[in-house]
């Protein structure tokens, strides 16, 4: 039975693992896209807005 609890206590704890890497990623991709779109730095903005149209993404 020892394996069987291991087994499961694996599943359970790899799933949890997937759900929180996945909230992390789309928070940290949710404050880069909030930062960078509202930012009052302009560097920063003009950044974003030459990657943008580097990687043939409309913005404007």
């Amino acid at each position: 039975m020892s394996i069987q609890q291991n087994t499961a206590t694996s599943a359970v704890s790899t799933k949890t693992s997937k759900i929180a890497q996945s909230l992390t990623a789309a928070a940290l991709g949710l404050f880069i896209v909030g930062f960078v779109g509202f930012s009052h730095v302009e560097a920063v903005h003009n950044a974003a807005h030459d990657t943008r149209h580097a990687n043939a993404f409309p913005c404007h």
